[in-house]
């Protein structure tokens, strides 16, 4: 049977547990005390009327994303492209129109960096469409100035080399087929105008202070031997590392977070041949959405050994290339929210993907429209801010265009929300704020040492996270039945009773052995002094 706090012993913890929830509000000063916002800008806020979610819908925006209570933004690619989600460019300079002009990013910029946040820009300058200026001066054209920037397949330069996949182009969801090509990452004009490029936008006036520049860059699908080719090898020591270098000279602070091209990675040898700060912790995304308890030891230990000291994991459950945490979980509303507090308690940099605090659906058709970019719009709606999905702001810049939009997911009052779920305590959207805040007002949950808590249930995952004077210990029920769960607490020397942060139930034998009787889908999160 459910034991709640009747425990005379426990008397002292509940009062504890009041007051830190009251009087929790300073957040643990650390670099790494992050909790990153993934947003597709052209899908969450329109500022305009155009459909299109754009910058000063961010700028406006501010103010959701401090009160939900992350840190950091960092969106899909701001540059030119004729696709929608702005990978593969016309012209890496200039900014889509639709998302406004440099005066509205430069004024979101330093907005950002007033309330005390972040900005990380996504950058993939490994490829360009027929129209940038390199393809299609050098095209059939040896002589042009652009020759060396670009790969070719032939002397004649009529045969532009494929890019992954071996793809020669993409269809757009609005019907446009654009060519693409592979930029020759060996070339020495090549490096030099990356660095000119990233430089830029660490400091766009170049006056040395970086108010008006981002804190790092997202290198997205990075490799060390571009799509397999054999043809652009050892890029980490000759073209990544030597870039990251001369961008920290300019600002050492910033930081270079890299996609692992192939999921599968543990992305070690990003952190230590590339030198990046950060990669994505794949393998623990996978592990949270099935659920299993022996796959996430496995994978969570895995991750965090691997990773050196002083660099790190972004750790997420959804991501824009991916099936939505709530289609996978079928909306369980106790897998959401486990697979809440595991994405920001486990450890790392979580990420949030804009939309998962409510629940939105949506998984990628996978070639299901052929070989088009609107393969991947059901993982890229409009954030829903309304109960009727219609209102200002609504981001339906794919409204009318094809099946995708037929099929949408984005309904009117079926509680996915902001508006349904911001005055209601018990939603999604408030159970993420709450775990958020958790996170980020305990040093245990910022930067504890991860350990996995033995305990003799297979469906009950739990752990700690400990810093040399306290320690956080993360229960959670990964399974729709009750559990009488004993948890061996005999390697954590304990000073006193826990602290309850989240959660309503104390373990009935305090000591070296904890039993609670766990209901389905239940997080408790503790927290107690270890003596010295």
């Amino acid at each position: 049977m459910l034991r709640y706090l009747i425990l005379t012993g426990f008397l002292i913890s509940i009062s504890a547990c009041s007051n830190n929830r009251e009087a929790g509000n300073s957040f643990i000063d650390t670099p790494d005390n992050e909790v990153i916002y993934h947003v597709v800008q052209r899908s969450f806020y329109d500022s305009n009327g155009d459909l299109h979610g754009d910058l000063n819908g961010l700028y406006e925006k501010l103010g959701y994303l401090q009160d939900l209570g992350v840190t950091s933004i960092l969106m899909l690619p701001l540059y030119a492209s004729p696709f929608y989600h702005n990978y593969f460019a016309d012209n890496f300079e200039e900014i889509d129109p639709r998302f406004g002009t440099k005066d509205d990013y430069l004024r979101l910029v330093k907005e950002i960096h007033r309330r005390g946040m972040k900005i990380y820009m996504d950058m993939e300058t490994q490829y360009v469409t027929e129209d940038h200026l390199w393809y299609k001066d050098s095209y059939g054209n040896p002589a042009s100035p652009y020759s060396d920037y670009i790969a070719y397949d032939d002397s004649a330069q009529t045969k532009p080399s494929t890019i992954v996949y071996d793809l020669d182009g993409l269809k757009g969801y609005n019907g446009v087929f654009k060519k693409i090509t592979t930029v020759n990452l060996n070339s020495e004009k090549v490096k030099e105008y990356n660095l000119k490029l990233f430089s830029y936008w660490l400091d766009p006036d170049g006056d040395g202070d970086f108010s008006d520049g981002v804190d790092g860059f997202r290198l997205d699908h990075m490799m060390d031997d571009l799509d397999k080719k054999g043809r652009w090898i050892n890029l980490f020591e000759t073209f990544w590392k030597p870039l990251i270098k001369k961008l920290k000279a300019i600002n050492p602070k910033i930081r270079i977070i890299a996609e692992q091209a192939n999921w599968a990675s543990f992305g070690e040898d990003y952190l230590t041949r590339a030198d990046v700060d950060w990669v994505f912790a794949f393998r623990i995304a996978f592990a949270v959405r099935d659920m299993n308890k022996e796959q996430l030891s496995l994978m969570i230990d895995s991750t965090f050994l691997l990773t050196p000291k002083g660099k790190n994991q972004i750790v997420f459950i959804e991501n824009h290339d991916m099936a939505r945490f709530a289609t996978v979980v079928k909306e369980n509303p106790g897998k959401l929210r486990i697979g809440a507090a595991l994405n920001l308690l486990i450890g790392g940099i979580p990420s949030v993907y804009y939309g998962q605090e409510i629940g939105m659906r949506g998984e990628g058709a996978f070639m299901k429209w052929g070989m088009t970019d609107a393969n991947e719009i059901p993982e890229r709606e409009a954030f829903e801010w309304y109960a009727s999905d219609t209102g200002k702001g609504m981001a339906f810049w794919y409204k009318d265009t094809g099946p995708w939009w037929d099929s949408s997911l984005v309904k009117p009052n079926n509680g996915i929300s902001y508006e349904e779920q911001k005055d209601n305590p018990e939603s999604l959207w408030n159970y993420y704020k709450n775990m958020i805040h958790l996170r980020r007002t305990h040093a245990t949950l910022v930067d504890g040492t991860y350990m996995e808590l033995p305990n003799n249930q297979d469906s009950v995952f739990s752990f700690i996270r400990k810093t040399d004077n306290k320690a956080a210990i993360i229960l959670s029920n990964l399974s729709g039945n009750a559990l009488e769960t004993v948890f061996d607490i005999s390697g954590i020397p304990l000073k006193g009773n826990p602290v309850l942060l989240s959660g309503d139930l104390l373990p009935e034998t305090p000591g070296n052995e904890w039993k609670i009787q766990l209901p389905p889908y239940a997080v408790l999160v503790y927290e107690a002094d270890l003596k010295n």
